[in-house]
């Protein structure tokens, strides 16, 4: 935005842990999870946003976009004279009714939220206006760049991948709704049948994500002592560059999400000209189209299934692969992302 004229500004709330592990259960429970929060919670996290609101973040201009639940309280606390906008990134389509009404009636006051699918839209959202815009990639990015094979293979190489064999590559949280188990469980079967197949596990380890951590050692415990299973994350130096490699080096890329807002990780994966074969989760629907650019199934069975066909016949991945690219190229880029954040504006300041 600031490189074409608008004066914009990040801002990122403080809180202790005790607060991010509250809206890990915010989060939980607006994706449907039957998870409720006491008082004691609710009082937490309104005085964690009362206090960034008043003493940390610096709200200078004449429109505030919030990302997701974390900081939404933040204009309850705040003066009124500006334009509010709420960028919703998870999915919405079936929440948990008593903590929906909770941050619905946070909504209160905001001029628009914005969602990336029409589904998540819930019946009652108090703003008046409701916006649906997917997000992007940014093709220019270190995660997102062409790369030259030399460096592509000098990231394998330390993190000893073998380039000859098949690789599998997942890039998800630890998280129950990224079902990394179902990944584990996915390339097991595939390596019945194609005993040389690598699976990467691809992740970041947020701070405020204190599930997440709970979840990598289940994750580990699950894989046991296989050595072409790769834990890699950003404890161990993978950055925006090495998932960038990663992914150029992978075979076919899976996502086993049970829940997903969007699903960049897909998008990040058609752009390098990979297939996909993920569950129908969320924004991940939009992007795969089933036997075009990759493969939507059911089950880790059908998943496997799938894989093993795809790694057979390369000529079909490399069809896909450039239906996939083609796809993000005209639908979810930076370019396209940015004329919806005009449009949304625009529509605000002319109500």
């Amino acid at each position: 935005m600031n490189s074409v004229g608008l004066n914009t500004e990040w801002e990122v709330i403080e809180a202790p842990q005790e607060f991010f592990n509250v809206t890990k259960k915010i989060h939980n429970a607006l994706q449907g999870a039957p998870i409720d929060l006491s008082k004691d919670e609710k009082k937490l996290y309104l005085s964690i946003n009362k206090r960034n609101a008043e003493e940390v973040l610096k709200l200078h201009g004449e429109a505030v976009i919030v990302h997701d639940p974390q900081p939404l309280a933040i204009k309850k606390y705040s003066s009124n004279h500006r334009k509010w906008l709420w960028r919703c990134h998870i999915d919405l389509s079936k929440p948990y009714e008593p903590v929906w009404s909770f941050i619905r009636d946070l909504l209160n006051g905001y001029n628009a939220s914005i969602y990336h699918m029409k589904e998540y839209i819930h019946p009652g959202t108090p703003t008046p206006i409701k916006y649906v815009m997917p997000p992007s990639i940014d093709p220019l990015s270190d995660k997102n760049r062409e790369l030259d094979p030399d460096t592509v293979y000098k990231i394998l190489s330390r993190y000893d991948i073998d380039p000859e064999r098949p690789i599998i590559t997942q890039v998800a949280r630890f998280d129950p709704w990224k079902d990394p188990i179902g990944a584990i469980d996915v390339y097991r079967l595939v390596k019945k049948k194609i005993p040389g197949v690598q699976l990467l596990l691809i992740a970041s380890m947020a701070s405020d994500d204190p599930e997440g951590w709970i979840y990598y050692e289940k994750t580990v415990r699950h894989a046991g002592e296989d050595y072409d299973i790769h834990f890699l994350t950003n404890l161990v130096g993978v950055g925006p560059l090495e998932v960038n490699a990663l992914q150029r080096a992978s075979t076919v890329v899976i996502q086993m999400s049970t829940r997903e807002g969007f699903g960049l990780a897909v998008t990040e994966a058609l752009w390098k000209k990979k297939p996909v074969v993920a569950r129908p989760s969320g924004g991940i629907k939009l992007q795969v189209i089933d036997g075009y650019n990759g493969f939507l199934v059911k089950d880790v069975a059908e998943a496997a299934e799938k894989i093993i066909y795809l790694i057979k016949n390369p000529d079909l991945r490399r069809t896909m692969g450039e239906n996939g690219y083609k796809l993000v190229k005209e639908k979810y880029l930076i370019t396209r992302h940015l004329l919806n954040y005009l449009k949304i504006l625009d529509m605000v300041f002319r109500t």
